[in-house]
C-alpha cells in the first residue's frame, strides 16, 4: 500500500512539473529582433532593444538577428521568422507594393508599422586620393553599393537614376556590406562606398580615420528628382574626421516593422517601452536622438499594428 502510494506521489508529482513546465513554455514571449549588418546602426540599435524588451516584457526572451537589412528583414517578417524588424521607408513602401524588381516575391500583406524613427543618410564616402568628389567623377571608378537588392542598393539606384548615371559608368562595381567596403579602401581595392545610414556610423567613422576621404554631394536638385519618401539634408561638417565642410546629400526615414501574427499585447509593449527607453537608445547610437513620438506615425507606408496604434491613442499622437 505504502509502495502503490508512493508511485501516486510521485506520479502526481511528475503530472504537476510536466503542467508546470507547459504552463510557463506557453507564457514565454519570443521575439526575434531583425536588423542588419553589425557594422551599420541598426544592429546597435537591435541590441539595445532586445535588452529593453527582454527586461520589460514579462516572460520575454529575446534575440537579436544580423542581416542584409531593409528587404532580407521584410521579406523574414512577411514568412513569420522575426517580430520586429529595422527598414528603410523606400524598401517597406515596396514590399507593401509587392515589387520584384526592388526583391520581393509578391505584396507582403502581412506586414504592419511599429514606427517612424530616425532618417538614413545617403552617405557616399570616397578616399582622397580616388579624387572622387562629385557624383560625376565616380565614373569609370570603383563603388561599392552595398548586398544586391538591399535597403543600402535601392537608395544606390535611386540616386543613380536620378543624376543620369548608370551603373555601366562606373570601372567596377561591388555589392558589399560596410565593414567589407571600407576594408577594400584602406586597402586601396576600391575607390569609394555608398551607404546609407545614420549620422556617425561605425563603418565610416572607421574608414575616416584610416585614410583621407571626401564626402561625395548629392545635389539637393538630383534629390528633388526621385522624390518622396527621399528628402534633401545636409551631413554636418565635422561627422566624420576630415570633413571640413558641411555636404548635401539625400535622406530617407527609417521604420520599425512587425506583422499581423504578433499579438496586440505584444506590440503594444514593444511601441511603448520604444518610446519610455530612448535615453539607452541614444546610449546605443547618436542616430536614435532623432527618434520623436510626435513624428511616429508620419509616413507610415503600412497599416499601424492595431498593439501600436492603442498605444498612440493613448499617449495622443492619434485621436
Amino acid at each position: 500500500m505504502k509502495h502503490l502510494t508512493r508511485n501516486l506521489l510521485a506520479a502526481g508529482a511528475m503530472a504537476l512539473s510536466v503542467g508546470l513546465t507547459a504552463g510557463a513554455a506557453k507564457a514565454q514571449e519570443f521575439i526575434n529582433v531583425l536588423t542588419g549588418g553589425t557594422s551599420g546602426v541598426y544592429y546597435p540599435l537591435g541590441v539595445a532593444l532586445s535588452e529593453i524588451y527582454g527586461q520589460g516584457i514579462e516572460g520575454a526572451r529575446t534575440q537579436v538577428q544580423a542581416t542584409k537589412a531593409s528587404v532580407e528583414n521584410l521579406n523574414l517578417l512577411q514568412a513569420g521568422r522575426g517580430e520586429i524588424a529595422f527598414s528603410l521607408g523606400d524598401s517597406l513602401r515596396d514590399g507593401w507594393e509587392g515589387n520584384k524588381e526592388a526583391g520581393f516575391p509578391g505584396k507582403l500583406d502581412k506586414l504592419r508599422g511599429i514606427a517612424a524613427i530616425y532618417p538614413n543618410y545617403v552617405q557616399i564616402v570616397a578616399s582622397k586620393e580616388s579624387g572622387i568628389t562629385t557624383l560625376e567623377e565616380l565614373k569609370g571608378k570603383s563603388l561599392s553599393v552595398g548586398a544586391p537588392a538591399s535597403g543600402t542598393e535601392l537608395n544606390a539606384r535611386a540616386i543613380f537614376a536620378a543624376a543620369g548615371l548608370t551603373y555601366q559608368d562606373l570601372g567596377k562595381i561591388e555589392y558589399l556590406p560596410f565593414a567589407e567596403s571600407v576594408e577594400l579602401i584602406k586597402n586601396r581595392q576600391l575607390d569609394s562606398t555608398l551607404q546609407s545610414a545614420g549620422l556617425g556610423v561605425a563603418s565610416l567613422r572607421d574608414l575616416a580615420t584610416s585614410v583621407p576621404i571626401n564626402v561625395v554631394a548629392v545635389p539637393a536638385e538630383v534629390v528633388e528628382k526621385i522624390g518622396a519618401p527621399f528628402m534633401a539634408v545636409t551631413i554636418p561638417a565635422g561627422t566624420y574626421e576630415g570633413q571640413a565642410e558641411d555636404v548635401p546629400t539625400a535622406a530617407v526615414g527609417n521604420f520599425l516593422v512587425s506583422h499581423e501574427g504578433v499579438s496586440e499585447e505584444t506590440a503594444y509593449q514593444m511601441t511603448k517601452l520604444l518610446f519610455e527607453n530612448l535615453d539607452k537608445l541614444a546610449a546605443a547610437h547618436a542616430a536614435a536622438k532623432a527618434i520623436d513620438v510626435k513624428k511616429a506615425v508620419d509616413g507610415m507606408p503600412v497599416p499601424l499594428h492595431p498593439g501600436a496604434e492603442r498605444y498612440y491613442r493613448e499617449v495622443g499622437v492619434l485621436k
